[in-house]
């Protein structure tokens, strides 16, 4: 019977309704370090096929198989771009799914792919290894063997040169309360610490490194009157005007998260999404109750907000450098503010900066003339308006969400994996300090209304927001399942710190050069190559030139240098 299998790069999009037009890609070079991957595509003309697949060769480190399944999509557009792979509603490949008993069911004539995972260890002995897969055929319903057994095979070289440390500090916004949600176990119950923990090492092992912390339940992508559920760090007592602080959870939070490998911590936002107008929920102890204190019942300028600010504040802080984090804390006002909300986030900037002691306050906005008005301290422009800040704004942040959708970078299902993986390249061309996005995990619709959904059928915050756009990870049986967007924006990161390392070597000027071989004009965010050939392409120049700057210092004796990692300054 007639079996295909093909091998490809990371960045090809496997849809099971289409022709497969996708070089064949079978090498690979890697770092020490580096986590490497690529796919292998299978058609049969047969049904009721499955493919049972083996591994083998030479590579020494882990080797993970997973199927690159498909998920449905009713929105994966707003208005249209002309960079992306298709606009219409449909099944789009995304789902890094577990393959029991390492068996892939083919349906007949449809193109399906395996993700292939190589962890490189750190000490990994320089050198080129085998990558072998063998595909044997037998009956989806009785699981008896056929003779035939199909192979593919992949070679990579791994180098002696290592990653460097990562400067960058990237955050995507971590939901506690989604994860209690789904999970239907109580918040902060030991099943959720249980779950926290897999989701964050998840999250620290694809290279984000700063964990959002719910002080409060967090007031982000909340209606007007609607809440999430209750997902409180702190415990909090009242008595007449003044307010207990146990900060118990806080401090095991914060532990967890750096024992899974978090350095940085941002601060749950202190007002409302979009204009600062109103208080977050906060449940406060009072008289033998638990009372809703704040929330959209109450008004950003409320003095009763403020007095319980300027008590928590201080005693915070003097947490923070307790424990040794005064360098890796940040804080929040209100998310993507409009310059019409200058006063009211004027208003709340002004407390923080009262009794935060110099700890940085950083913000998600696109208007510059906010930023200069000089009540936001840190912005985070978003890719598209980052051009109104670059050089302006020292230690330059960026961001992108649902309005990012037209040319610059962003990673819903519809566009291909290279508009993905590019930022990483625009990260080190606009000598970016942080990177944030909102949803790692944001498994509600839009603006929270429904709180019950199935993440794995509603993958559009119930048509809000593209597909792809809402979150990185899906809700496995007990810890979470990797996206190819997870994966590929890992691949972003690691080419950034590739660049860094070959910058330590030869010099920015000489890294900016070799990044434009080639083109006849300078990257931008809304202008850089497109192709997945390109991006490849670069990151082997880079690497092989990577390989011939270690070879030259070892002979020479030199050590390269490492720049150290980024400290925040107050």
């Amino acid at each position: 019977m007639k079996f295909e299998l093909r091998p490809l790069s990371s960045l090809e999009k496997i849809f099971p309704d289409e022709e497969l037009t996708a070089p064949v890609t079978s090498i690979m070079t890697a770092l020490r370090g580096e986590v490497a991957s690529f796919q292998v595509a299978c058609r049969c003309e047969h049904s009721y096929l499955t493919a049972e697949i083996g591994i083998g060769g030479s590579f020494p480190g882990r080797i993970q198989v997973r199927e690159a399944a498909c998920v449905p999509c009713e929105m994966p557009v707003l208005n249209g771009d002309q960079h992306v792979l298709r606009n219409s509603p449909g099944y789009y490949p995304d789902l890094l799914s577990t393959l029991e008993h390492n068996r892939l069911r083919l349906p007949a004539n449809q193109w399906r792919a395996v993700w292939v995972t190589l962890n490189v260890p750190e000490d990994c002995p320089a050198g080129t290894y085998d990558v072998n897969l063998s595909f044997t055929l037998m009956s989806s319903t009785d699981f008896h063997h056929y003779d035939q057994v199909e192979h593919a095979s992949f070679q990579v070289t791994v180098l002696a040169a290592r990653l460097p440390v990562q400067r960058l500090i990237h955050t995507e916004w971590f939901y506690a309360d989604c994860i209690a949600q789904y999970y239907q176990t109580p918040c902060w119950s030991e099943q959720h610490w249980k779950l926290l923990e897999r989701y964050i090492a998840s999250a620290a092992e694809h290279r984000i490194n700063m964990l959002y912390v719910p002080l409060w339940t967090p007031p982000l992508d909340t209606g007007v009157g609607l809440e999430r559920p209750t997902s409180q760090l702190l415990e909090i007592k009242k008595s007449g005007d003044n307010y207990n602080f146990d900060f118990t959870r806080l401090e095991r939070y914060l532990e967890l998260g750096r024992c899974c490998g978090m350095k940085y911590f941002e601060f749950s936002h202190a007002f409302t999404q979009w204009g600062a107008v109103a208080t977050p929920k906060i449940i406060v102890r009072e008289d033998g109750a638990d009372k809703k204190l704040f929330g959209w019942h109450v008004p950003a300028d409320s003095p009763e907000y403020a007095g319980f600010l300027r008590q928590l504040l201080p005693q915070l802080v003097t947490l923070i450098r307790r424990l040794g984090l005064e360098n890796k804390c940040f804080f929040h006002v209100s998310d993507e503010p409009q310059l019409a909300h200058l006063e009211n986030y004027r208003a709340g900037a002004e407390i923080f900066k009262k009794y935060l002691d110099g700890l940085p306050v950083i913000d998600a906005l696109s208007n510059f003339e906010l930023y200069a008005s000089g009540v936001v301290t840190w912005p985070i422009p978003a890719n598209d308006h980052i051009d109104d800040f670059s050089g302006r704004v020292p230690q330059l942040w960026t961001y992108y969400c649902v309005s990012q959708y037209r040319d610059v970078p962003n990673r819903f299902y519809n566009m291909p994996s290279a508009r993905n993986r590019i930022m990483g390249i625009m990260l080190y061309l606009y000598d970016v300090t942080g990177f944030l996005h909102w949803g790692f995990n944001f498994w509600y619709t839009q603006y929270s209304r429904m709180q019950n959904i199935n993440p794995f059928l509603t993958t559009d915050a119930g048509r809000g927001y593209p597909g792809g756009d809402a979150y990185l990870v899906y809700p496995g049986e007990d810890g979470p399942l990797d996206s190819i967007r997870y994966e590929v924006l890992r691949e972003a990161i690691q080419d950034l710190l590739a660049l860094r390392a070959l910058e330590q070597q030869l010099g920015r000027p000489a890294v900016e050069t070799i990044i434009h071989e080639h083109l006849d004009f300078r990257i931008t965010m809304k202008h850089y190559p497109r192709d997945a050939a390109w991006l490849l392409d670069l990151r082997e120049r880079v690497n092989r030139r990577l390989a011939s700057a270690e070879s030259r210092s070892l002979k020479s004796g030199c050590v390269s240098r490492r720049q150290p990692e980024l400290m925040v300054c107050k």
